[in-house]
């Protein structure tokens, strides 16, 4: 794949980049392992002082990066501008609270253990290697750099091929504050150069936010080399909607979840898993308002719902579909794909969905959405756990022991209750099941990439 800014909205390519040569790969690796002997040695106030520093720096430039984000991937510009916010507060986040995320943990009683002093020290590991998406081209980046530099790592970043402006705006962000050179650098390489850089002794863990297989390939690769790495992968969420909810705020909620981000999220809600009940009511006021989102370009202000990132992306949902329809589905809204230019795919809604449809277990990235009709919680919760993804989760119900039964038995690495998933930096995010292992944001999210030294004292 061509490193490039293809603009979805007009399918033209706006500008395109030489990939790194192998040996500017391996300049910038050896620049990253000298940043590393550097950083370790910095205190927690000097490292949240440059942090704060480049979170200022996002604050000046949010309006010409915004733009950047929305021409490389399609996000309407209201949408560029928050996640560009989010991620300058993320990174005050861990400017503030990582010192105490990583204080030392002394053991209560050492001389249970024969010592006088016995304590858990977290220490970091060194060079880590992100391999990242295009669908939150800042936001997926600044919430592993954030704490890994602030726990005293550097990072190196395979960006998307796709996003190569935000790969190059965060090549340098992180030194415009002040951090040393190479303390966080961009790699301009194609995937099939990713193994060469686990390999490489200097990296001493990976990070990977995207698919299933390029997980599964990152993933072996490291455990090869005896490396430890973190996987956030897709996601196949249920929003579960019981007679006791609010309706109104439910639907609402629900249209907002299905197409954020141009229904490119892997937290989104995908699945709509509605007790008979309210099922009509639901499916009702659903539907009229997926038809009723403003489809355009996602640089004019009043756009709800932008393109498709890529054209491919645009072809694999739009085949989904397809299939659902050519095997008995309801299409209630959408499902075609308009003419014109650009990847857009409108706002589309589909029930009667069964098991032999691809819609029913596979992840649909873009405004698609399946609603289900279930008989009691019973099916509800079957009919969540039943993909192999496990993410997160949205349940609408004002009954207590509903609410403690959906906590406790949906399979997922969250479950919200009367709202939608949002990833916060206050609390952990990843998944279960084949939606990826480890943790990212949170205290959980800048201890993964440290070493838990155990030191014991007599």
């Amino acid at each position: 794949m061509a490193i490039a800014t293809l603009n979805p909205a007009t399918g033209e390519t706006e500008k395109t980049f030489d990939p790194h040569t192998p040996a500017e790969v391996e300049r910038r690796l050896t620049l990253a392992a000298a940043a590393f002997e550097t950083l370790k040695g910095t205190t927690f106030a000097q490292r949240g002082e440059w942090m704060r520093a480049a979170a200022d720096l996002l604050d000046a430039d949010l309006e010409p990066l915004a733009e950047i984000l929305t021409r490389e991937m399609g996000k309407p510009i209201g949408a560029a501008r928050a996640e560009v916010a989010k991620c300058a507060k993320g990174m005050r986040f861990y400017a503030e609270h990582a010192e105490a995320f990583l204080a030392d943990e002394p053991l209560a009683d050492p001389s249970s253990v024969g010592a006088a002093r016995a304590v858990a020290r977290y220490q970091p590991l060194g060079v880590i290697l992100a391999v990242m998406p295009w669908n939150y081209p800042l936001w997926q980046v600044v919430r592993f750099a954030a704490p890994a530099l602030m726990a005293g790592n550097t990072g190196v970043l395979k960006h998307a091929s796709n996003v190569p402006q935000a790969a190059l705006y965060l090549d340098t962000l992180y030194e415009r504050g002040g951090f040393p050179p190479g303390a966080f650098t961009t790699l301009l390489i194609g995937s099939t150069e990713v193994a060469a850089v686990i390999e490489d002794p200097r990296v001493r863990a990976v990070t990977l936010t995207g698919s299933e297989p390029a997980g599964r390939s990152v993933a072996s690769i490291a455990a090869a080399q005896v490396k430890k790495s973190v996987l956030e992968l897709g996601g196949s969420d249920p929003f579960i909607v019981m007679p006791s909810a609010d309706l109104d705020a439910a639907i609402a909620t629900a249209v907002t979840a299905r197409t954020i981000n141009n229904g490119q999220s892997c937290i989104s809600a995908k699945r709509f898993i509605v007790h008979d009940a309210v099922y009509d009511t639901f499916l009702a006021g659903f539907t009229a308002a997926m038809a009723a989102l403003r489809i355009g370009n996602p640089l004019d202000e009043d756009t709800q719902v932008g393109p498709i990132a890529t054209s491919s992306g645009r072809d694999e949902l739009a085949e989904l579909v397809e299939d659902a329809r050519a095997k008995g589905a309801d299409i209630l809204t959408g499902g075609t794909v308009p003419d014109g230019p650009g990847w857009f795919y409108p706002p589309t809604v589909v029930a009667g969905v069964t098991p032999a449809m691809r819609l029913h277990l596979e992840e649909t990235f873009g405004p698609v959405a399946t609603v289900y009709r279930v008989k009691d919680a019973d099916e509800a919760i079957r009919l969540a756990n039943v993909t192999d993804f496990g993410l997160s989760s949205s349940v609408w119900t004002t009954d207590a022991a509903e609410r403690e039964r959906f906590e406790r038995e949906i399979e997922a690495g969250a479950v919200f209750v009367n709202g939608m998933t949002i990833s916060y930096p206050e609390l952990p995010f990843g998944g279960i099941k084949n939606s990826g292992f480890g943790r990212e944001l949170a205290a959980a999210g800048i201890r993964e990439f440290c070493n838990l030294k155990t030191v014991w004292e007599a």
